[in-house]
């Protein structure tokens, strides 16, 4: 009877976190999502942010249209000015997966809860503003 309980109580908990936005342990905070998704988003009227998680350098070399660059080490020590409210939604960026993954970890970290990732893509193949 006891362990019925707890494991009446544990799923109550998880099924609320989950209806008040809360990420279950051990899920992450973010969505990965593919090139092709985030164009077509893109190209829907997007409404979000676009963050290009580089260094300047490489940003200087070639970024998607309208994104903001931000050094993946600053974004949970000075969050970028140019995010929107925690409801919005955010497209990470960058040539590496790890770092994009990591930059969409410390976002959803800081209680951005639509937060979509589609780092690790060498070129974006829509083409680049320099």
């Amino acid at each position: 009877m006891k362990k019925i309980l707890v494991l009446a109580v544990t799923i109550l908990a998880l099924f609320s976190a989950v209806a008040c936005g809360a990420v279950p342990t051990g899920q992450t905070g973010y969505t990965s999502i593919t090139q092709e998704e985030a164009k077509k988003k893109m190209d829907d009227n997007f409404k979000g942010v676009i963050l290009d998680v580089r260094t300047k350098e490489e940003y200087d070399q070639g970024h998607i249209k309208n994104a903001i660059l931000v050094p993946n080490e600053s974004i949970d020590k000075t969050p970028p000015r140019e995010l929107p409210d925690k409801q919005a939604e955010i497209l990470v960026y960058c040539r590496s997966g790890n770092r994009s993954k990591k930059a969409a970890e410390k976002l959803a970290a800081m209680g951005y809860t639509h937060v979509l990732e589609f780092g690790g893509i060498i070129t974006w193949k829509y083409g680049l503003v320099k």
